[in-house]
């Protein structure tokens, strides 16, 4: 039975949380149609943040909307078009005064495909001869804690609130002096799930046995769909911090809905409001990524995506009758089709 449980088809069974989108979603979706339905748009979404493309919802770029955010709270990034060489890229980023590692991503993607963290022009000369998008260069943002902060504001009232927190952790094994780490990944079933990202992000390194107690991190990533494990730590919604995210999010034009993924070195700090830097703002599309937590049930996902989307669809409608217009059905299936091509592109490797 343990052999079983570390076979790929039986670990994506037995945990929904690798369950496709589209199995996840399906029972859903007729509620979803019913809100379109109220709506008069199936895209009613699209007028959630009128500041950003699409309200967030598909194609949006990541350089407009770090735009949009308070300076300071970001990491410092550089817009490239695709076939920028790299005496150009490096050149801005020597001029600025950073220093290696940076982190590589398309200005438009998804789920963290295509997303790099470079540690020297070997590498980042290797990820521009190979991306075909648009493309952004950031600092390395150190701080050791991440998290999806998920938001919302009344555009009646103002009212900020926070309807749920994910803290993420990054795909690592913890030696014991005695193992390679190869031997600890496949000790972990949701490793198992990434073994060759893995073994090609960490060639010449699985052979390797860390030292007992040492924390190896293998894919410093926090994204799902790249291994991190996801916590719900919604707990931690505080006035505080609820306080210090509108106090962001209000400097925001137009921002009305979405999750902001932040990195930060510790709780205390970011209720102050200081010593963190938003990562991503993900708009009308986001998930409540605190679902993903492997202690909760299908069910329970379901409950949480059911209440989120109706408060977008308040917050959609309430815009609409402001005169903020829905996007139309042609041109959002034009940015779909658009979309698909794109994230054809970066899902075709790994990263």
């Amino acid at each position: 039975m343990k052999r079983l449980l570390r076979i790929p088809f039986f670990i994506r069974l037995l945990h929904w949380e690798y369950w496709s989108s589209s199995v996840v979603y399906a029972p859903l979706y007729p509620y979803y149609a019913w809100l379109s339905w109220r709506a008069g748009s199936f895209f009613f979404l699209t007028a959630a943040n009128p500041s950003i493309r699409n309200g967030g919802f598909i194609m949006e770029s990541k350089k407009d909307v770090y735009d949009l955010l308070p300076e300071g709270s970001y990491p410092r990034t550089w817009h490239f078009m695709p076939g920028t060489s790299i005496n150009t890229v490096s050149s801005a980023v020597r001029d600025a005064g950073i220093t290696y590692p940076l982190i590589v991503k398309p200005d438009i993607g998804e789920r963290g495909l295509g997303v790099k963290k470079v540690d020297n022009q070997q590498q980042l000369h290797a990820y521009i001869a190979t991306i075909p998008f648009a493309f952004l260069v950031q600092e390395y943002i150190a701080y050791e804690q991440e998290a999806g902060v998920f938001y919302y504001k009344d555009p009646d009232t103002g009212e900020g609130h926070i309807s749920g927190i994910v803290s993420k952790y990054p795909v690592m094994v913890t030696g014991n002096g005695i193992a390679t780490i190869a031997e600890l990944v496949k000790r972990e079933p949701r490793y198992i799930l990434q073994w060759q990202q893995i073994c090609e992000l960490n060639a010449g390194k699985m052979d390797l046995v860390p030292a007992a107690g040492e924390a190896v991190v293998l894919v410093p990533y926090g994204n799902h769909s790249r291994g991190s494990l996801f916590k719900d730590e919604s707990y931690r919604i505080t006035g505080k911090l609820v306080d210090a995210i509108h106090r962001i999010c209000s400097r925001i034009n137009d921002f009305h809905y979405g999750r902001l993924d932040i990195r930060f070195d510790n709780w205390d700090d970011l209720e102050a409001g200081r010593n963190f830097s938003i990562i991503e703002v993900n708009g009308s599309g986001s998930e409540p990524t605190h679902i993903y937590d492997p202690g909760h049930s299908i069910v329970y996902a379901w409950k949480e995506i059911v209440r989120h989307w109706r408060i977008l669809y308040r917050i959609s409608r309430a815009n609409n009758n402001k005169g903020v217009p829905y996007v139309s059905f042609l041109a959002a299936r034009g940015e779909i089709l658009a979309f698909k091509k794109i994230d054809a592109v970066l899902s075709s490797r790994v990263w």
